[in-house]
């Protein structure tokens, strides 16, 4: 892995847009990968800016998102679509028909699985694929556990997880849906190269796991090791464990 730490978030932030911007104005017609949480907003304001200033152009760039909670509407605040029209979508000028995303409402959950499958394929793959990690060692909600699931499916998130995520919730955990879609790991590992962000002192252990550890379901970010082409970009608070 190519590991860079920097001073703080603002400047890992510009450092992943400064990626993003130079793969766009490389490839117009980048297929996206793209995560929720609270690492990438500062990621979000950086390009926006940099979309409203001329120096990226989206028009023909093509997102797909990671994750999305099971049993949540599309337009409610707590999901995921909301998360991305309120800090990206909304503000950049990315083509509707090639913004991608899984749909938590489905009435079939697994074909909804395999459909995302299927319009990744026929995207021809994710080109560049941004990354968060949870404190527990989770990508997308790929969760620890004694085995992980190739392709996108449905998780049971653990209580940690939903924990994390219930600021969408308005601060409510028990609101926290307990299943999600995801991208399963192959499918991020698929991803031509890879970018993942991480800060903050609770991601130090997991940081420190994915890096310098064995390769164990329990640390799903550990399998990033087997990609040929993983930038790691750290606060200084997340690095403060590495070897």
């Amino acid at each position: 892995m190519n590991v860079t730490i920097f001073s703080g978030a603002a400047a890992l932030a510009a450092a992943v847009a400064d990626i993003v911007a130079e793969r766009v104005r490389r490839s117009p017609s980048l297929v996206l990968g793209l995560p929720t949480g609270r690492t990438p907003l500062g990621l979000y304001r950086q390009l926006v800016r940099a979309s409203r200033e001329g120096g990226i152009d989206f028009s023909r760039v093509t997102t797909f998102n990671l994750d999305e909670f099971l049993g949540v509407l599309c337009h409610e605040a707590g999901s995921y679509r909301q998360y991305m029209e309120r800090h990206f979508f909304r503000h950049v000028n990315l083509d509707r028909r090639q913004v991608h995303f899984l749909d938590g409402a489905a009435d079939d959950p697994q074909a909804e699985c395999d459909r995302y499958e299927t319009a990744i394929e026929a995207a021809g793959g994710i080109d560049l694929q941004i990354l968060g990690i949870g404190a527990n060692g989770h990508i997308g909600f790929n969760e620890p556990g004694d085995r992980l699931v190739a392709r996108t499916h449905v998780v049971r998130l653990r209580v940690e997880t939903r924990r994390a995520n219930a600021s969408l919730f308005g601060g409510d955990v028990d609101r926290v849906p307990r299943y999600a879609l995801s991208m399963g790991m192959a499918t991020i590992l698929h991803a031509r190269a890879i970018v993942l962000m991480a800060t903050g002192a609770e991601k130090a252990g997991c940081v420190a796991a994915m890096i310098n550890g064995p390769l164990a379901t329990r640390t799903p970010a550990s399998f990033l090791q087997l990609h040929p082409e993983v930038r790691v970009l750290l606060d200084q608070a997340a690095a403060r464990t590495l070897k």
